[in-house]
């Protein structure tokens, strides 16, 4: 448990919590024999061509860990996860109080073991051991070029396709091959940077606050203590416009007045209704959205004071605006309470789930969220229809083996089923505004700290002493060890009728164009024009679950709504791409290549490629071609997922 340092945050003493034992199994490091302070980086970024070799691009300084001993009795040797892609070449060692310049830096030994295919440790020996409670300084100068974690993109990865760009992405347990670190999410330390780029180049960083230190350094500070897989820094030819009382969007020139136009005025709303139900946004002033690059795989990344989310949510009429609440929502689950290790994710997603869904109620009203948890349900539907119900990563709590990489049990479970628990506690409670109460106190019990489901489950007993009384831990069925440890379906689902009247007339709708000579009449008496982006996805998710259609039937349905047919909406273009394919509409086969062509979302772009792969040759050949046009523009995962599929093993 963090005690004296600044996870502690000034509370008065705490429960003790499980998660002060938890084992993780992928992290190298001594996590529990030393407690990180804070962590300084100073490093400067060379955009060079890829590879070894001088010049080549990569990031080089240092890396300094304030730390203090917390075994009993003292420590010979420090272990760090790190990667094989980072290279140390010196570490040096100050003791005393930290930022005392009087006691000398010695150099100190080091070497690095053998931990898995995605880490290795960093050992540090001490020339004397260090004493219990003992506080020092370790300075490690490195460099790190290709890797996992530090993402380089070319610049026609880019939206401007002049200059380079790099990111980082730490989540689940990349930042090894950024920093050498505590590469867990069950410590926390706060953090400071030094970036040095080049000429024409800004820095940004998850950071609370961030000045510009002469024309080509950014230092940037974050005072909250926080997991290390939120430490994330983003270079490139970036532009920045205020769109709220604390918030700015990030983006390349070419893009920022679209993004400001996106999201002028729209963030502050988001963040002030959560701040209503979870308590205050504890992140300074700070709410940024940086918009990545075309290439960037993954819808959002929840990082501090800065989200990365995907361009595609540039709709151009804020159809996907809300997408962001997600993220949002991760400022109090997840970045404050945040699970402990891997096996608990869904303590981080399942309850972000049911934020998201409790902000988006009080906005838009609980027929809409209905609609939007019952296309999630349908993903859970089918990632348990793929890959059997009782696949051991259909639990809640995932036992994660070593060796195995965390982000290799990353699945639909822990948001979906996770929202179904939460949503069954809620249940329980049988009050809203108790349970928005008791969610607001469970923030304000751990934050800044790291917990395992036993912490929460008991604080929910405790802070409902009824139930317990009632045993509601133990009904047959549903028993919350059940929940946490058995594979399969959820035992309990939120009821989502508020959302027929939006799902029915989608339905309905869908109904009047699977016949051979479609009603006109009776489809253009549905006024299509006020559904908002969920409605107009779930009815063609109807139309798509139909197809192919009767001859002629799609060609009228494109030309009955181009609203749809000609969309900038990334979900109803992805939707339209599908049902193209699935009914050889080859007329209007490019719109598929040029979607695929202007992003590289791992959610968009494998499904029309499996589309593609099963539908005819014209389709197949369009798969190569594509592919063929857009390989350099994709994120490297995301190049290997599309090549498998191009290219089936033989069964």
């Amino acid at each position: 448990m963090e005690s004296s340092g600044p996870g502690s945050c000034g509370r008065a003493a705490r429960r003790p919590l499980h998660s002060a034992q938890a084992v993780d199994v992928a992290s190298a490091s001594s996590f529990r024999a030393f407690e990180i302070l804070h962590l300084h980086l100073d490093l400067r970024v060379e955009f060079g061509p890829p590879g070894p070799g001088p010049g080549s691009r990569g990031l080089s300084g240092r890396a300094t860990l304030e730390l203090r001993c917390l075994l009993p009795e003292g420590a010979s040797e420090l272990r760090l996860d790190s990667h094989s892609c980072l290279e140390v070449t010196a570490a040096t060692l100050r003791r005393g109080q930290p930022g005392d310049q009087q006691a000398p830096a010695e150099p100190v030994p080091f070497h690095t073991q053998p931990f898995s295919h995605y880490g290795q440790a960093l050992c540090v020996a001490f020339p004397q051991p260090c004493g219990a409670a003992e506080r020092f300084e370790l300075d490690l100068t490195y460099r790190v070029g290709e890797g996992p974690g530090v993402c380089w993109l070319a610049p026609e990865q880019t939206a401007g396709k002049k200059k380079p760009f790099v990111y980082t992405q730490g989540q689940a347990v990349l930042n090894r091959a950024f920093f050498p670190c505590f590469d867990t999410p069950a410590v926390k330390c706060t953090y400071s940077a030094l970036i040095e780029v080049p000429d024409g180049f800004t820095a940004v960083m998850s950071a609370n606050t961030w000045e510009k230190r002469g024309p080509n350094k950014f230092f940037f500070q974050m005072s909250q203590p926080i997991p290390s897989y939120l430490i994330a820094l983003a270079i490139g030819d970036l532009a920045s416009a205020e769109v709220g009382p604390r918030s700015r969007v990030w983006a390349e020139p070419c893009l920022i007045e679209a993004a400001k136009e996106e999201y002028s005025g729209v963030i502050e709303e988001f963040l002030t209704t959560g701040e209503k139900l979870f308590g205050p946004y504890v992140w300074g002033s700070r709410y940024d959205l940086l918009f990545m690059p075309p290439s960037f795989p993954f819808g959002g990344m929840e990082n501090p004071c800065l989200t990365f989310v995907t361009p595609c949510l540039l709709a151009g009429d804020r159809s996907l605006a809300d997408v962001i609440i997600h993220e949002i929502s991760h400022s109090w689950f997840g970045n404050l309470v945040t699970n402990a290790n891997w096996g608990e994710f869904w303590l981080n997603e399942g309850f972000t789930m049911y934020a998201q869904r409790r902000i988006s109620t009080i906005l838009f009203g609980a027929a809409y969220t209905c609609l939007e948890a019952a296309t999630g349900r349908a993903l859970l539907r089918q990632h348990m229809d793929v890959s059997g119900e009782e696949n051991p990563l259909n639990k809640l709590r995932v036992k994660i083996e070593p060796g195995v990489d965390p982000d290799d049990t990353y699945n639909e479970t822990p948001y979906e089923k996770g929202y179904c628990f939460v949503s069954y506690l809620a249940h329980l409670v049988g009050d809203q505004d108790q349970f928005d109460k008791f969610l607001k106190a469970y923030v304000d019990e751990f934050k800044f700290q790291s917990i395992l489901a036993e912490d929460f489950l008991e604080f929910y007993l405790e802070y409902f002493p009824e139930l317990k009384k009632k045993g509601v831990d133990s009904i047959p069925g549903f028993e919350f060890d059940r929940w946490l440890n058995t594979p399969g379906w959820p035992p309990y689902l939120p009821d989502l009728s508020p959302g027929d009247s939006l799902m029915k007339p989608a339905e309905e709708l869908a109904e009047l164009w699977v016949t051979p000579e479609p009603d006109m009449q009776a489809i253009e008496a549905v006024a299509i024009s006020t559904w908002k982006t969920y409605q107009l996805v779930y009815f063609l998710d109807k139309i798509l679950q139909k197809s192919p259609l009767p001859p002629g039937n799609v060609k009228k349905l494109g030309e009955t709504y181009p609203k749809i047919s000609n969309a900038q909406n990334a979900e109803l273009r992805l939707r339209w791409g599908q049902i193209i394919l699935k009914n050889d509409y080859q007329e209007e086969f490019r719109k598929v290549k040029d979607f695929l062509q202007s992003q590289g979302k791992q959610k968009y772009t494998l499904p029309l490629y499996h589309a593609m792969m099963g539908g005819s040759e014209t389709a197949r050949t369009l798969a190569k071609d594509t592919f063929a046009a857009t390989a350099s523009q994709l994120h490297s995962n995301v190049v290997n997922y599309v090549q498998q599929i191009l290219a089936p093993k033989d069964s």
